[in-house]
């Protein structure tokens, strides 16, 4: 949609054309909105100001890019958004042309404006990265590294700092805004830099005032400064002339600029404006009364919470840390509950990994608890700082497995490849809401070095009760159902899964064993040596590559057990985003499919 030629009264009529396509299809279908509704003006500012055709438009984490998507070529698809086969609701450069980078997790966006700002300038083009990010995107690391070595290369980018919660520096009263406009203007950026020229000419015993002077004009912006940065505003983030000419401004610099736009978070829909984190990333709801259309039933994380709270009442050696997540891990409760024992540290997984460390070493019993896709994020500090010392951090890893609509960035599939090859480790994993109750007590109590356990985003497919939960034994795993033939080696979640797997097959005639591993790190050698069966299908919700029937298929050999061992992980691809059952559909490892198989090998 080329908008360069709209005025501005059209440029607004469209803001609100643009909000309510947001929210008819958000409230019907699921996915994020406040941040994205707070988003509007700016990415249309940035359409109306930048050249999308060849500038590179950077969206850090991409939960704000949806009108984005709108002005590019996806309005009509977009009532497919996060549906199986339908757009993403992240930018996804194999979905548009348009969307430079994909992007599911944090603050990586400035880092990507660096690297896109040095390709362009070796390649002498004349091309301007802008980058769109929020202020929570502000509290990891790898943001400061990259505005570290922009500030040093001054290389031409703009970053609109889209702040929605907490001011960097709060604006007071008329004079702040008529600062802001001062500083915005053509005058103030004329200014400043004559004024940094008299400033270095001028003598040693003036320079002290003359800074002073300087840094009053400047006081929102010192930090930014500092770093070799130019910066302006706050401006108001949703009025559209201030944002285009701000922006134009920036653009005419050809310097690194950090725009500080003020924006309220869901904006145009009154229920989710301001700081709501329920607001953030939604199900389908009623557009007008703003209550779910689907009310929510018990979750793994609930059950994980709520058996650490317990704990936690009990002993105050237990403490714990989450990145940013304390509703989507269950750890806002316990933060409630023990706010000087239960830390939100912001985006910064590495931090949360590694300030656990000396808790443990320091007699404390402290859980991590982040989804599986964000713990690669701290990938290299549980490797350095947990497992190389034997610490007993526990990982409570959720959201493992697929995680559904959002789609290659978040899936879970990976933690099992990553942790199983790492040394002093110990790997174990639950199968219905009662196993997990389990497995938060052995954690506890586990104090010989680090381990993990994994659980699914929402429900276990296995209901409870179906077999009775016993207590985790280090490295043991359990038969829950014999045979002597075929035995379904299940992992966690996977149990559920193989279960329907057996019920499916006694319709057919055809009788199986389950056996539920508990732990890949140790497994149970002993009962795996014990088996009768000879045929082995394996069904956990994990990548295949480095996964559990590689683990099973190595120790087969080196034991010279004559079994046929099958998997029915996920393939080596990256998973798209769709329901768990429409996706293991199309991965062929959906329950039927599965059943449909070993039917196939085993039909008399």
């Amino acid at each position: 949609m080329n908008i360069k030629s709209y005025s501005l009264q059209e440029l607004e009529n469209l803001a609100e054309k643009i909000r309510k396509r947001i929210l008819e299809v958000v409230s019907a279908k699921g996915g994020h909105l406040s941040s994205t509704l707070g988003a509007v003006e700016l990415i249309i500012g940035m359409h109306y100001v930048f050249d999308v055709e060849k500038d590179p438009f950077i969206f850090d984490v991409s939960h704000q890019a949806y009108a984005h998507k709108l002005l590019t070529d996806r309005w009509e698809k977009f009532d497919t958004l996060r549906q199986f086969g339908g757009i993403s609701g992240y930018t996804k450069p194999s979905e548009s042309k348009y969307d430079y980078f994909s992007a599911g997790h944090s603050s990586t966006s400035v880092s990507i404006a660096v690297g896109a700002a040095k390709a362009i300038k070796l390649k002498k083009e004349d091309r301007t990265p802008v980058v769109l990010i929020g202020d929570g995107a502000m509290s990891a690391g790898m943001v400061y590294e990259a505005l570290n070595e922009l500030g040093y290369l001054k290389l031409p980018v703009v970053i609109i700092l889209n702040d929605n919660e907490m001011s960097i520096g709060k604006p007071i009263g008329a004079i702040s805004k008529y600062l802001t406009r001062l500083k915005a203007g053509k005058f103030y950026q004329n200014f400043k830099e004559k004024f940094k020229k008299i400033l270095e000419a001028a003598p040693e015993d003036l320079k002290y005032t003359a800074k002073k002077v300087e840094e009053f004009f400047s006081v929102n912006g010192i930090w930014f400064e500092e770093m070799g940065l130019e910066y302006i505003g706050p401006i108001d983030g949703h009025n559209l002339e201030e944002i285009i000419e701000t922006l134009k401004i920036a653009k005419e610099l050809k310097k690194p600029v950090v725009v500080h736009a003020k924006t309220i978070k869901g904006k145009g829909y009154k229920q989710a404006e301001g700081y709501y984190e329920h607001w953030h990333g939604v199900g389908p709801f009623d557009l007008k009364t703003g209550e779910p259309l689907k009310k929510s039933s018990l979750s793994a994380t609930k059950v994980y919470a709520q058996k650490l709270l317990e704990i936690a009442k009990k002993d105050e050696k237990v403490v714990g840390v989450t990145a940013a997540m304390p509703s989507g891990t269950g750890m806002k409760e316990l933060m409630q509950a023990f706010p000087h024992r239960f830390w939100d540290v912001g985006i910064a997984e590495q931090h949360a990994v590694t300030s656990m460390a000396p808790m443990a070493k320091e007699g404390f019993k402290p859980f991590v608890a982040i989804y599986s896709t964000f713990l690669q994020r701290g990938y290299d500090q549980i490797i350095h700082d947990v497992c190389l010392d034997n610490y007993p951090v526990r990982f409570a890893i959720d959201r493992a497995g697929i995680v559904g609509a959002d789609g290659e960035t978040h899936q879970g599939v990976f933690d099992i490849g990553y942790l199983r090859i790492l040394p002093n480790i110990t790997l174990f994993a639950p199968r219905d809401f009662e196993t997990l109750k389990k497995a938060v007590e052995f954690a506890y109590n586990f104090d010989k070095g680090p381990s993990a356990f994994r659980y699914p985003r929402g429900a276990f497919v296995l209901p409870d009760r179906v077999f009775e939960a016993s207590d985790f034994e280090l490295g043991k795993g359990e038969i829950l159902v014999q045979n002597d033939e075929i035995m379904l080696i299940a992992y966690g979640n996977g149990v559920g899964k193989a279960y329907k797997v057996h019920k499916e097959l006694e319709k057919r005639g055809i009788k199986t064993g389950i056996l539920d591993l508990r732990f890949v790190k140790p497994f149970d050698k002993e009962l795996l040596r014990s088996l009768k069966a000879k045929k082995w299908y394996v069904i956990s919700d994990n990548a295949k590559e480095g996964g559990i029937a590689e683990m099973l298929d190595s120790f087969a050999n080196e034991e010279n057990l004559n079994v046929k061992i099958e998997s029915f992980e996920y393939p080596d691809k990256f998973i798209p985003h769709g329901s768990v059952d429409e996706v293991e559909r199309f991965l062929g490892v959906d329950y039927l499919s599965i059943a449909e198989k070993i039917a196939d090998e085993n039909s008399v």
